[in-house]
């Protein structure tokens, strides 16, 4: 439907108006990437890869994040966080998402847990 047959925007012109909200996420935040951000969001790419390909098989389901806005544990599957570093990466931002449901804790690992796992992995191999 062409736009002039549109009814009016009762909210045209207002500065409180609730839609911009909605606008705002749409649009791209702040600065652009920085080639260093870029690079380090590249490597969190491939270590997520490598992590993925070393603790799926042994039954991890991703990475919990702690949220410094929440205080509340974040569980990403390794698709989701895939796709949101992804996302990142392109767009300069991630959009929400929807959180697990239901996580069982057990079956999710910190980063740092992750990192410490494929150095013990490349410790043991190099070793032999």
């Amino acid at each position: 439907m062409p736009h002039d047959l549109l009814p009016p925007d009762p909210f045209a012109d207002d500065p409180n108006d609730p839609a911009k909200e909605i606008a705002a996420i749409d649009e791209p935040s702040g600065e652009p990437m920085s080639p260093d951000e870029r690079s380090e969001l590249l490597a969190d790419l491939s270590d997520l890869a490598v992590y993925q390909a070393l603790l799926e098989p042994r039954g991890i389901r991703g990475i919990v994040v702690d949220c410094g806005e929440c205080d509340q544990p974040h569980y990403h599957d390794w698709h989701l966080l895939r796709a949101s570093l992804e996302q990142l990466l392109a767009d300069g931002q991630m959009r929400p998402h929807e959180p697990a449901y239901d996580p069982n804790p057990a079956d999710y690992v910190s980063w740092d847990y992750c990192r410490g796992f494929a150095d013990g992995i490349t410790a043991t191999e190099s070793a032999y």
